[in-house]
């Protein structure tokens, strides 16, 4: 399939992990896409691996840094000429605990890059002509919608990104589709302290009987963002491996 020939994106987070996964599919599918991540010598072999410089730019920054998003989104249009879709990947989690045990700092910290970040991009995207046929497509989680022991605030930052993609859709409507994926556990990096020396215990829970990996959700990610889903917004799609058919996490 060719979704997205002619389209352009910007995948945010994305020198490993669903990120990259992500902006591979796309460019697999025709996309020319721009990746951003925090550290350079990672970013630029992720665009090395998409294919170099026809198909995808790197711009290294922080994700909630209003500078280094403006720089992509300027980034991307003058170097394709175009913006068609968001993928809004980038999220933090430097927390682990109970609630009540939560650093107000760190706190503080996961709503700025998970959420307010998110709505950032979308900003800056809409002023650089993210419009009419376009896509945004935010990584939440199930954290965001069945509470989760260990990573609840993370999980808080999550609800609020599955509020915030609800009331883009109304807003940005007819123009912009927004919808978010909500994924379990995927065998990523960012993921590992849940799965890591046990996977096969975990995955046990799941019905399909593996934990997720990253291809799994660039793959839904790329549905949502396509033609396919032309009818679809404000939508967040659960990718759990069957997990919640037995009564949640």
């Amino acid at each position: 399939m060719q979704r997205f020939q002619d389209k352009v994106a910007i995948v945010t987070g994305a020198s490993r992990g669903i990120g990259l996964a992500t902006a591979r599919r796309l460019v697999d599918e025709g996309a020319r896409v721009c990746i951003t991540a925090r550290k350079p010598e990672p970013l630029e072999a992720a665009v090395t691996s998409l294919g170099g410089r026809d198909h995808a730019i790197g711009v290294a920054g922080r994700g909630d840094d209003g500078e280094h998003q403006g720089a992509a989104v300027a980034a991307t249009v003058a170097a394709f000429g175009r913006l068609d879709v968001l993928v809004n990947n980038t999220g933090i989690n430097p927390a682990f605990g109970p609630l009540r045990e939560l650093d107000e700092s760190a706190a503080r910290k996961i709503m700025d890059v998970n959420v307010f970040s998110a709505l950032s991009w979308v900003k800056r995207a809409l002023g650089h002509g993210l419009g009419a046929g376009g896509a945004i497509v935010n990584i939440a989680s199930i954290a965001g919608i069945y509470p989760s022991p260990g990573i609840g605030y993370y999980g808080v930052s999550k609800s609020a990104l599955i509020g915030l993609t609800r009331q883009l859709a109304a807003e940005l409507s007819p123009d912009v589709r927004v919808n978010a994926v909500a994924p379990a556990i995927v065998k990523t990096r960012f993921a590992s302290a849940l799965f890591e020396g046990r996977e096969q215990q975990v995955a046990q829970s799941y019905p399909l009987g593996r934990l997720g990996d990253p291809n799994d959700i660039a793959s839904a990610v790329a549905f949502l963002a396509s033609t396919d889903a032309s009818w679809i917004t404000g939508q967040t799609l659960l990718l759990d491996g069957g997990l919640t058919l037995r009564g949640g996490l």
